[in-house]
Parts: C-alpha cells; structure tokens; sequence
C-alpha cells in the first residue's frame, strides 16, 4: 500500500516538536503540504519546516487566547488555499494538586479546558464550513488513554478535556459524514516527550514502563504512520474511530 499525499494540504496544531513534528515529517514525506502550528517556539518550526522534503509554513496561534483562534483557519486558507485535513495534536498538561488553592486549581483547570479542547473546537468548527464547502475534509483530533482510564488527582483536567475530545469527535464524524467531512480519534498513552518528561520526572520513569505491556516506551514516530494513513482517505470508513496507541497499557 501506497500513501501518498501529494497535492493535500494538512495543518498539524503543536508542531514544533513531539508528536506534532513526527507527524509533520511523516505527512510530509508522503507528499504533503504542511502547515506547522506553533506557539512559541519560531526557531523550532522554521528548523522543521527548513528540513521538511515538501513545502512546508509556519503560522503561530496561541491556543489559550480563545480570540486569536476564533478566524485563525479561515486566514490560513486565504493565505495558503484550501486545507485538506487538520491534526488537532496541540495540547497541555498542567500538573496541579488537588489539596492546591481553589483559585490556583481553578486557573489550570480553566486554562487546560481553553488549549485542548475549546479551541481545538473552534478550529474545527471553522474547519468544517470549509470543509463542506468542498464536500471534503478529514480531521485527525489526538485524545489519550487518559480520557478512557482517568488520570491521577494532579491532571484531573487533562483527562476531563482529553474525554471531550472523544464525544465533540464522534459528533463530527456522525453528523457531518454525508457532507464529505471524516473525523477519527487517536489516543496515544504514555509517550517520550517534552511533555511527558514532565511527568517522569515527577513520577519516575519505571511508573510509566511498569504499566506498559511493551519493553519501550512509546515514541513519537510511532503515532506518525496512523495519523497519515487517517489522513490519506484510505480508511474513511473508519470515521469516527478511536485507535489506542497505548503500548497495550489500556484495552477497553
């Protein structure tokens, strides 16, 4: 099997590194056009977009400024033309105690619901008038294991915006699939990056390769490949899907 990209048009949300860069090589590998979403990391997502095999470009968007994402899709494709898909893989995990200041707990929680999901929604939703415009479009959204399992009492927001995900993306997929629109679910578990070091660090991490059922941890470019093959049209009949990379941690 052959996937090939060319002529497509992808964004990936959180590009500049982690699971966003694996994917953001692997879609362009195949022959995509990427553009590379970041915050604020410049250097990191010219350096990627330099070292990409296609055209790649670079638009920043701070996600927990819900008013800079509101319009943000529809400038990018006045800029760049039609987008073909969207990778909603940006997110955060603010680690915040649960015995922690109302207030403090509150401003996490409120901040991690704003980046990974409330504008994860707005994007799609603007993606999706563009999208049945043209009567076709694919949303990939990155959930987590969290979202099925829950999390420990200092991510209760993650999981909670990680499980919002899973319905927002199913609704997508079952009512708007006769207006050419596909949408799946990925929902990676435990994965080395930035991120996740956070969590290492704070747990160690023989926690995380304890509770998997392989002898590695998960890697980046292990999420890659489904994404592009969720991506290529070739498994549209699995709209509204939700595909475990989980190391065998969960299976439900």
């Amino acid at each position: 099997m052959n996937i090939n990209l060319q002529n497509q048009r992808i964004l990936v949300t959180g590009a500049s590194r982690g699971i966003g860069k694996a994917i953001a090589e692997q879609l362009s590998a195949s022959g995509a056009e990427v553009i590379l979403h970041f915050n604020s990391n410049l250097e990191a997502a010219k350096k990627l977009a330099e070292s990409l095999p296609n055209p790649a470009h670079v638009s920043p968007c701070d996600l927990s400024n819900l008013e800079m994402v509101k319009g943000w899709i529809p400038e990018l494709i006045e800029k760049h033309g039609k987008i073909d898909a969207i990778v909603n893989n940006a997110g955060i995990a603010i680690s915040v105690q649960d015995k922690a200041a109302t207030e403090d707990w509150t401003a996490a929680w409120l901040k991690t619901m704003d980046v990974n999901i409330n504008a994860l929604a707005i994007i799609c939703k603007e993606f999706i008038e563009h999208a049945r415009t043209n009567q076709n479009g694919r949303i990939v959204n990155i959930s987590s294991r969290a979202a099925f399992r829950g999390d420990t009492p200092d991510y209760l927001a993650y999981a909670a915006s990680k499980a919002a995900i899973v319905s927002f993306t199913r609704s997508i997929a079952r009512y708007y699939g006769k207006e050419g629109v596909k949408a799946f679910i990925i929902a990676p578990g435990f994965t080395r990056t930035d991120m996740a070091q956070d969590f290492m660090d704070q747990y160690g991490e023989a926690y995380a390769l304890n509770d998997i059922a392989l002898n590695a941890l998960t890697e980046p470019k292990d999420i890659a490949p489904m994404v592009t093959l969720l991506c290529s049209g070739l498994a549209d009949h699995a709209t509204g899907c939700t595909i475990d990379i989980n190391a065998g941690s969960y299976v439900h």
